[in-house]
């Protein structure tokens, strides 16, 4: 069996674009589901699957739910289970998921899989264009933007990975959002703001290969301090250039659970990876 991929709400599961990718577990917040069903679903996926990872987005407005997923891993005492909190917007997050999830019926093991979780997301271009920045607090804003939302029919480019940008849509001197240099495919998702720029504009300054929609995951309008807004994620949608690139990356030997790994740290256990041995000083050998 692939290894299971799972997700901290139904918004964050995006349908696959071919039939052998594998659906998404979601693992609801406590509110949504008491402990005891928690740990019986976990108990059985881990039972299924062998491993599990638990995709989800980071930041205070989530703190029950990383303290859910925390108990469930401490409770069950496993090291099978690999927590990602990701710094991006739940659009972007959903996206890494589904890629993961097609990536999980390669040849990868589960150390290296869920450690392309943070190489991935290097890759993922991820934004939204916003009716109001008067409640943004993940990009730096500054005073003559904020004034600016208070005009009827403003409207904001915010980029937040793989860089910051924050820029006014309209007019002469718009500059663009600095896109991705590779092929990506489009995703977006509309929430009250009535716009075509993402679909048309965006889509085309970034020569995107197809442009795609979903529903707006319930996190997002929180996560961007607002609902007048349409959220995108650019991303590699080919699956065997996801495969290059994770393939072409070193590996390393996890020293503390033994799993292989990619990148500077466990998923798993979270222990770093040892540093390189110092080279022997060389000793000066003088003739007698």
């Amino acid at each position: 069996m692939p290894i299971a991929i799972a997700v901290t709400s139904p918004g964050l599961v995006l349908p696959s674009p071919d039939p052998q990718t594998p659906p998404a577990a979601v693992i609801p917040p406590p509110q949504a589901q008491p402990l005891e069903a928690a740990l019986a679903d976990t108990h059985r996926l881990l039972e299924q699957h062998g491993y599990l990872i638990v995709l989800h987005p980071a930041g205070d407005p989530q703190r029950e739910t990383h303290q859910r997923l925390h108990t469930i891993r401490s409770v069950l005492e496993s090291d099978r289970i690999a927590l990602l909190g990701l710094e991006l917007p739940p659009l972007a997050v959903a996206v890494l998921a589904l890629q993961l999830r097609r990536l999980s019926v390669c040849d990868f093991s589960p150390g290296v899989l869920a450690s392309a979780a943070r190489l991935l997301a290097h890759y993922v271009y991820a934004g939204a264009l916003l009716g109001s920045v008067s409640r943004l607090d993940r990009i730096p804003v500054g005073l003559a933007s904020h004034a600016t939302s208070w005009v009827p029919g403003s409207q904001f480019g915010v980029l937040l990975n793989p860089a910051q940008q924050l820029i006014k849509v309209g007019g002469a001197s718009q500059a663009p959002l600095q896109g991705p240099e590779f092929a990506t495919e489009l995703l977006l998702a509309r929430g009250r703001l009535q716009s075509d720029w993402v679909a048309s504009g965006l889509a085309s300054a970034w020569r995107v290969q197809e442009v795609r929609e979903a529903e707006l995951p319930e996190e997002s309008s929180r996560w961007w301090g607002t609902s007048r807004l349409v959220e995108f994620a650019a991303a590699i949608g080919d699956l065997s250039v996801l495969y290059q690139v994770v393939a072409s990356v070193r590996r390393d030997e996890c020293r503390w659970c033994g799993l292989h790994l990619i990148g500077d740290r466990c998923a798993f256990c979270s222990a770093p990876v040892a540093p390189p041995p110092a080279p022997r000083p060389r000793l000066a050998l003088t003739a007698s």
